[in-house]
């Protein structure tokens, strides 16, 4: 068994037993890298389709390949998609720095997607060394009743061992990816052939590591225009897969913040 397949094995055990365990299951979708991966997997888990509910949180300010990839393959992997806009701005907390304000977008809208539809686990395709933050995280984490996250309150995960046994009415956010590195993302991706936004290859001297929204996410310099020429990039960078992530350049604690209040 390679590393992938070791990786591709555990991830798919986490979905099957998030969906034995809760009875209603839906997955977030943010149409970047990590979460098609995440959409494959499950195809793979599930015989081919996937059968809960996927959830784009949309703020409106996707790029236009972004809506043009969620329209093509919501319709070809057959994805029950819910895509209701985000509250605005306008009720975001306003102390927050002006990014991270934009992005705490997606926090009230999962919490409206959580009233709306009840998910009682909701699936995301974080990973440990994306972010510090990211590291304190579980692949089972519960969440408190308005969706905030308390990394001091956290249960144990040892060698493989979840827990799943939370008291009624926990809502509890499941993570198949964390063990997971962004360069394994990419040769899992390469194997498999599965598709992303083009936006993650590079045009004139230029792509994005890592994908958000128009105005709060920016392009690194970078002539890797293939896979393989993504890869080689990586092995060679010191450079945070974020760096062009506009929250990760504001006040030290304002991505704990968000992530405490909810954010994914």
């Amino acid at each position: 068994m390679t590393p992938l397949d070791g990786l591709e094995s555990q991830s798919i055990y986490i979905l099957r037993e998030a969906f034995r365990r809760f009875s209603r299951l839906g997955m977030l979708w943010s149409l970047g890298k990590d979460s098609n991966v995440m959409i494959w997997l499950a195809r793979k888990a599930f015989l081919g389709r996937v059968p809960f509910p996927v959830a784009h949180l949309d703020t409106g300010k996707e790029f236009p390949e972004t809506y043009a990839f969620r329209a093509r393959y919501a319709a070809e992997w057959g994805l029950e998609l819910i895509a209701d806009m985000c509250p605005p701005i306008e009720e975001v907390e306003a102390g927050l720095p002006p990014a991270s304000r934009f992005a705490a977008r997606k926090s009230l809208g999962l919490k409206q997607a959580l009233e709306r539809y009840g998910f009682d686990g909701i699936i995301a395709g974080i990973r440990r060394d994306e972010q510090a933050t990211r590291a304190k995280e579980r692949v089972f984490s519960p969440r408190g009743a308005d969706g905030r996250w308390d990394f001091r309150d956290q249960p144990p995960e040892f060698w493989d061992q979840y827990n799943t046994d939370f008291p009624p009415g926990t809502h509890v956010r499941i993570h198949p990816l964390l063990a997971w590195t962004e360069i394994d993302i990419w040769r899992y991706i390469q194997r498999e052939n599965i598709p992303v936004v083009p936006l993650y290859f590079a045009r004139d001297g230029w792509r994005y590591r890592s994908l958000g929204e128009e105005g709060i996410t920016a392009p690194i310099p970078s002539k890797a225009a293939t896979i393989e020429e993504i890869i080689a990039e990586l092995e060679a960078t010191r450079e945070p897969e974020r760096a062009g992530r506009a929250m990760d350049h504001e006040a030290e604690d304002a991505f704990e913040r968000l992530r405490v209040s909810g954010y994914m």
